[in-house]
């Protein structure tokens, strides 16, 4: 064991700098007993040492003894104990995740171990006088909770107190921010702790506290344990010594001393190189720790100017839906305001669907299975579900269109696909938007943003029934599809990792579905900002909006964040309205990946209901994922129905407000089953598309001269992506992206879309009209070839 130091010299801040901190001196406490070994005494050293390193070793110690007794003796140097005492205590706040922020924590520094509690929440510690008795306070605000807690009376004070976490300064490194002179962090070696105070004064005292226990534990530094053994001296001595009392002659004792000093040489120089080698490692670990520091400290930093800009957009929407109740102000994307405090309120609304959705007492069976009337088979392409649960009159409803043959799986790739690492690609994009960042085309999959705009309308059945519904006056059964098929929305991007293809300006999309009568067409309408606007006709009703996707690195995730509003229009003239929600890909340096949506979202209209759908954040630990909750509202604020479900699986409602019953709620026969994802496809592919995904980029037999020069089934890279041909995929992506970058200056010079036109007023964009009856004439004169070669005249500019 080291020798125990009960003085050091402990940085340049001296006791007046930082007079302002407030320190709580509870009661007096006795000073340090001044720690002797004979292990560090210089004069107390008769072990003969044949190693030389372990000569030094004891040399050093002995320096550091009489370095330290020279301490003692210099009035300037300040005690330890006057630093740290019988422990140091107080609020500090330490940095959890991206969705909690930073939140307080009691800390506590006693015996060279940093512990910390929670102060907020079922798992919350007592804090008071007695508890943190002989101990120093630091910050005025872990001094206010201190006199707070002991005016009130508190059974709990004397139960034992258990951290959620424990830091050895032993073996720790601190490090304070130079960008933020409140924050500091400690490294431990395999995990790394961001902690931040209420005032700079107070990260001087606690990293003083910290540096000055730190400092009780000396330890050799990496030059001197890594410094080469050249020259070490060997005794023979001994040998010589007993080898004179066998009788041996000169001759062989001389011999006996040369074969020693060989193996010995031997033996050292192996010695060498394996600590070259250590060496040469922990100089690769030191590099690699730098960088992980700089990309923590980038993360850390850019979500802390993502939540300030979060928590305005969130008070924009609060003051857009002022009519909300107070309640709603805990949304999910008003991260700072859920920072504040810590509550297990939430998970009581989040019971475990998976027990609410396998409970035997649904009046669905889960078994009984029918496959839509427009499918061509027991494999078809669209929604499969419970037949028990759907009203009767309503079971053909979206179901009785016209049968078309369409494929079901991709075409067999040509070459074999090469790897690619991707944190080679995002390391030197942290920060930046994703659709500015080029990335090879294996990390795209065979479909546009504009066809990722028509996969939402997969389940458009749930607007056919929603328009029924309504026209038989049922009002609340039309909201309830409308929320389940906002929700169904999301059921296809489950294992969906591979990035869209970003359009390019002018490029469309149609997409002409007799077998579930409707027709869509979609155009990309700005290139800066990336706007994808979209407008849909079906039976009764009409649906149209527009779509720009901020998205970020974040170093191990990325956020996505739509900005526009979908809108949904019935023939009888009710209008319903929703945004959508965030949605965030995590685990891009290391382990699986996966994404996840979460946020509020609110569907509200014209006429007497609205609706509010809550998708749950995944956690790390959490066993059942992917949570929906929703409520259906009246015009005075009253439940009228309750939704829950899973994004990824289905969606059931009750009648009333169910959702503070928890799982044991006694009206789960009285659930019924609103929407259910479609089965897998037959053939599976490598980007997870689902069955309707496999047929958007389809080009069925005469199609392809009835398509304009725009349309995305046309561009070249995305077709080769599909058919496997990698290498030309890469190369016609290269080439369109070359031309994409005219798409700017086209932009500038006053280009607009051909088929939408923008409301200056609403800062939306709508469907003029004119491409189906174009399309029925084959006039597409006023539509560029956007895929072809790029003119030499603009690529000299």
């Amino acid at each position: 064991m080291h020798p125990f130091c009960c003085v050091s010299t402990v940085s340049d801040h001296s006791p007046a700098k930082h007079s302002a901190t407030a320190f709580l001196d509870i009661h007096s406490m006795p000073p340090l007993p001044a720690a002797t070994s004979a292990r560090s005494d210089p004069n107390n050293n008769n072990n003969h040492n044949t190693n030389g390193e372990c000569g030094r070793l004891s040399q050093s110690r002995a320096t550091a003894s009489v370095a330290s007794q020279s301490a003692r003796e210099q009035p300037v140097d300040v005690k330890i104990n006057d630093i740290v005492g019988n422990g140091i205590s107080g609020i500090l706040y330490k940095w959890v995740n991206y969705g909690k922020g930073w939140r307080p924590r009691w800390f506590v520094l006693l015996d060279g171990v940093l512990s910390y509690y929670k102060i907020h929440g079922p798992d919350k510690i007592v804090v008071n006088q007695e508890t943190e008795k002989g101990s120093k306070v630091i910050g005025e605000e872990s001094l206010r909770r201190i006199s707070r807690r002991s005016r009130t009376s508190l059974p709990q004070q004397n139960l034992p107190r258990k951290p959620f976490g424990e830091i050895h300064l032993k073996v720790s490194s601190i490090r304070e921010s130079k960008s933020d002179d409140k924050r500091f962090s400690i490294f431990t070696g395999t995990k790394r702790l961001h902690l931040r105070a209420e005032t700079r004064e107070d990260r001087i005292a606690w990293v003083e506290a910290l540096q000055a226990v730190k400092d009780m534990f000396p330890r050799m530094s990496n030059s001197e344990l890594m410094a080469p053994i050249n020259n070490v001296p060997v005794s023979t001595d001994k040998l010589r010594q007993r080898l004179l009392e066998e009788g041996v002659s000169e001759a062989a004792i001389q011999d006996s001393e040369q074969i020693m000093r060989a193996e010995f040489t031997a033996l050292q120089s192996q010695l060498v190189l394996l600590k070259q080698k250590q060496w040469l490692l922990i100089d690769t670990l030191r590099q690699l720790e730098t960088e992980k520091v700089d990309l923590e400290n980038t993360v850390v930093d850019e979500s802390q100017r993502q939540f300030h800009d979060q928590g305005a957009s969130s008070r924009l929407r609060q003051d857009k839906f002022s009519e909300a109740s107070a309640s709603e102000s805990e949304d999910d994307n008003e991260r700072v305001d859920a920072a504040e405090e810590e509550t297990d309120d939430e998970d009581n609304t989040f019971f475990d669907t998976r027990d609410f959705l396998s409970s035997s007492s649904f009046k669905s069976n889960g078994s009984d299975f029918r496959v839509s009337s427009f499918s061509s088979d027991d494999d078809g392409l669209y929604a499969v579900e419970s037949e028990d649960d759907i009203d009767p009159s309503m079971r053909s409803v979206g179901t009785n269109h016209s049968y078309v043959k369409r494929r079901k799986k991709l075409p067999d790739p040509v070459e074999k696909e090469k790897g690619v690492s991707l944190w080679s690609m995002i390391k030197d994009n942290i920060g930046k938007d994703l659709t500015k960042i080029c990335l090879p085309v294996y990390f795209n999959e065979p479909l546009s943003s504009l066809q990722k705009c028509f996969e939402d309308l997969e389940y458009s059945y749930l607007l056919d029934r929603a328009y029924e519904w309504g026209k038989r006056g049922n009002s609340l059964m039309r909201i309830l599809n409308v929320a389940a098929f906002a929700v169904s929305g999301y059921s296809s991007t489950e294992g969906r990792m591979c990035k869209p293809f970003n359009p390019l300006l002018g490029e469309t999309y149609e997409a002409d579905y007799p077998d579930k009568g409707l027709r869509f067409f979609s155009e990309k309408v700005s290139h800066h900002p990336m706007i994808v606007a979209c407008h849909c006709e079906g039976t009764g009703w009409k649906f149209w909006g527009d779509s720009n996707l901020k998205s970020k690195f974040w170093g191990r995730s990325i956020q996505l964040d739509p900005v526009g509003t979908l809108t949904l229009e019935f023939d009888d003239g009710e209008v319903l309205q929703w945004s959508k929600v965030t949605t965030s890909i995590y685990n891009l340096i290391l382990g699986k990946l996966y994404c996840d949506h979460y946020g509020t979202m609110r569907i509200q209209g014209n006429h007497e209901y609205s609706c509010k759908l809550k998708f749950k954040e995944q956690s790390i630990i959490d066993r059942n994922p992917h949570q929906v909750h929703g409520v259906v509202q009246d015009r005075h604020g009253k439940t009228v129905a309750t939704l829950y479900g899973k994004w990824d699986e289905s969606m059931y409602y009750v009648n009333g407000d169910s959702s503070g019953k928890g799982k044991g709620f006694e009206s789960l026969s009285d659930a019924h089953l609103l929407w259910k994802r479609s089965k897998p496809p037959t053939f599976p592919t490598r980007y997870n598309l689902t069955r309707f995904a496999i047929t958007l980029n389809e080009l069925t037999p005469g199609l392809k001269e009835k398509l304009p020069p725009t349309d995305s089934r046309l561009r070249p890279d995305q077709r080769y992506l599909e058919n496997g041909e990698y290498e030309m995929a890469n190369s016609e992506k290269l080439r369109l992206e070359q031309r994409q970058r005219q798409a700017r200056k086209m932009q500038e010079q006053g280009w607009k879309p051909r088929w939408f036109a923008k409301d200056k007023e609403r800062d939306t964009y709508h469907y003029i009209g004119g491409y189906w009856e174009a399309r029925e004439q084959g006039n597409w004169v006023s539509c560029p070839d956007i895929f072809g070669q790029i003119p030499s005249e603009q690529l000299s500019e």
